[in-house]
């Protein structure tokens, strides 16, 4: 199962706390983690999974190395446009706080049907609202073994 791990670049430490939960619990629970392989949420999810002995798959927008705690990078050179990357490679997507980055991702998930779990973000028809950062990566994950069974 492949989740995808979405959200701001520059959050409060309250998100940051809530991405490396999200990141920990899929990866405790056997989830290969997807982020744009950056700051914020995207690090704070990279940490929480490789410090659970996951395996981190950066979706770079450009040819840097990004953050430290990725197991594998692709660097796309795509810009924004690597986020519709992310998402079409991911089972399910689970969104921590966010900005407009974070909405485009939510809009192309949603437009293909893949899953999209929320903790503290966007309010969008179709999406699954979690309590806690824990619920929302399970959730991710239910929703990850349901689409890989759809599509294998």
């Amino acid at each position: 199962m492949q989740v995808a791990v979405c959200g701001a670049a520059v959050c409060d430490d309250d998100l940051l706390a809530a991405a490396e939960a999200v990141g920990r619990t899929i990866a405790e629970h056997g989830g290969i983690v997807l982020t744009g392989g950056r700051s914020g949420v995207m690090t704070a999810a990279s940490r929480g999974a490789q410090m659970a002995g996951g395996v981190v798959v950066g979706i770079l927008p450009d040819l840097s190395d990004g953050n430290p705690y990725l197991t594998v990078r692709i660097r796309t050179g795509m810009g924004h446009a690597r986020n519709v990357v992310l998402v079409q490679s991911a089972d399910a997507v689970v969104a921590v706080g966010g900005e407009y980055g974070t909405l485009s991702e939510l809009a192309v998930a949603l437009k293909e049907g893949i899953p999209v779990t929320c903790f503290r973000s966007w309010d969008l028809p179709g999406v699954v609202h979690a309590p806690t950062p824990e619920a929302a990566a399970h959730q991710a994950l239910r929703a990850a073994r349901t689409a890989a069974r759809r599509s294998g």
